[in-house]
């Protein structure tokens, strides 16, 4: 009687404990953060493990895998706990491929970057995707395109600057210089020269707001006090490019950015015209998913895009984010929920996503 008392409550015990839920639904989430044991099998586990659900009775939660085997147990031969995770290694895979890929002239084809992996093509290609949120032939361009702007900034000419990025003939460098730069190629060398940007400033409840525009879509949305130290602003980030003011028709899309300011639930379908490093993009589009009324943290975002060590890099690219709130860099939060530096302000991005929160 007293065994079967001592076991109702062991079971009593596991079935209260937070982490049983995530045992039950096998939460590859929680992977990570503990691990445990069967008495009846005399293993212990991840708790994403797909093995035959145990009793709630038989069940112990340790902290290690340390100290599940100090207590006597021995790791499932089919989680192996002892081993990185699933989420780990596809991690660990998909660097490998990133670094190769930023290190090689020519970028590898994916069968290359396959067999390295030792995976089939269309095994590795859905992997990468879903660690790094876009494709490996996508990687390569943003990296080359990194390399672009890089060469161009220091090198003599633009032919130097086109093998120096790793491109072997000037012509295919050329067709597809104005998706990698925004420009053509020398009008970049110039900083910006003899680009158009259009631009309006309005007003908000949150206060100034200036939208600029190149032809390929919204490149700038920032918000602030002085209107003018916003003019500023774009001129510092577009160096020669050529301001235009906007006219009726760019003072209607000005008038659209406002209203998705005011009431963030209605969206934004507009294009973007976002540039920045391949990290910066996997962030940046991780924002995007987030929807309006939902917050994340800096952690969660890092995880999201398979790199759970680069939480101060996810938090570099949300301060560098240039089109605020299409971009929701707002909605990102320290892991206790606080409110944490916003390169706006931070009683705006209270503001923001008070006004979100409302049905």
């Amino acid at each position: 009687m007293h065994a079967i008392m001592d076991k109702t409550g062991f079971a009593s015990d596991t079935e209260h404990d937070p982490r049983w839920a995530a045992v039950l639904a096998r939460d590859s989430r929680a992977d990570g953060r503990f691990w445990y044991s069967v008495a009846s099998t005399g293993v212990y586990c991840r708790p994403s493990c797909a093995s035959r659900r145990a009793r709630p009775e038989n069940v112990r939660f340790h902290a290690s895998c340390a100290d599940a085997e100090r207590a006597g147990f021995r790791p499932c031969k089919r989680c192996r706990p002892d081993q990185p995770g699933l989420h780990a290694r596809q991690a660990a895979m998909v660097a490998d491929a990133c670094r190769l890929i930023e290190s090689a002239e020519q970028a590898p084809g994916l069968a290359t970057l396959a067999a390295r992996a030792g995976l089939s093509q269309f095994h590795f290609h859905r992997v990468f995707k879903a660690v790094t949120g876009v494709t490996p032939k996508a990687y390569a361009s943003a990296h080359r395109a990194r390399r672009v702007r890089s060469e161009l900034a220091r090198s003599d000419s633009v032919t130097a600057a086109v093998y120096d990025a790793g491109f072997n003939a000037s012509g295919r460098f050329y067709a597809q210089a104005g998706a990698m730069l925004g420009m053509r190629p020398g009008e970049f060398r110039a900083g910006g020269a003899n680009t158009a940007i259009r631009f309006a400033i309005g007003e908000c409840s949150l206060g100034a707001i200036l939208v600029a525009a190149s032809g390929r879509g919204i490149c700038a949305i920032t918000i602030g006090d002085d209107p003018d130290a916003l003019a500023r602003e774009l001129q510092d980030q577009f160096g020669e490019a050529e301001l235009i003011g906007g006219d009726a028709g760019f003072e209607r899309l000005v008038a659209q950015v406002v209203g998705f300011v005011e009431a963030p639930r209605i969206g934004l379908d507009l294009p973007l015209d976002v540039r920045g490093t391949a990290f910066q993009q996997r962030v940046w589009q991780a924002l995007r998913a987030i929807p309006a009324g939902a917050t994340a943290s800096y952690s969660e975002i890092a995880r999201a895009i398979g790199a759970p060590k680069a939480t101060r890099a996810v938090a570099g690219a949300c301060a560098s984010n240039p089109i605020a709130v299409a971009i929701p860099c707002h909605r990102v939060v320290r892991n206790d929920g606080g409110l944490s530096g916003y390169r706006w302000g931070v009683e705006r991005k209270r503001a923001l996503l008070e006004r979100e929160a409302r049905k």
